[in-house]
């Protein structure tokens, strides 16, 4: 192991944790999507909260479990993190007129995990377990 497996954990930390604010939105989208309610022609999306919400629920869970998968050295959490990252930014994208703080955060951890991923994701070998 080198000194740049900081980065993988760092990445496995920051994918669970953008999960787990997927989880968030996606339960509010669902239990109550006031909060996301913009004026007319506000969203680029269709606005069906229920559809993006369980979307988002989706998308956060198996963020959950790559993050997880990630922190103890499995090579398919490092391609499955990239991948899915960089859908989860593209997905919040259609919410940044309802909650743009929140989204331009869920974003740019996405972003942090896909350069920690793709540049360092090597390192996790040494996470596991022999």
């Amino acid at each position: 192991m080198t000194a740049w497996v900081g980065w993988v954990l760092f990445a496995g930390i920051v994918v669970f944790t953008v999960g787990f604010f997927n989880v968030i939105q996606g339960l509010v989208a669902l239990l109550n999507s006031a909060l996301y309610r913009t004026p007319r022609g506000g969203l680029p999306i269709v606005e069906n909260y229920a559809a993006w919400g369980w979307t988002l629920l989706i998308f956060g869970v198996i963020l959950c479990a790559t993050g997880y998968g990630v922190l103890v050295g499995r090579t398919w959490a490092r391609a499955v993190g990239v991948i899915v990252a960089f859908l989860n930014a593209l997905a919040n994208m259609a919410f940044v007129a309802a909650y743009p703080i929140w989204i331009t955060m869920t974003v740019a951890l996405n972003v942090l995990a896909i350069f920690a991923l793709v540049v360092h994701g090597g390192e996790a070998r040494g996470l596991r377990q022999r």
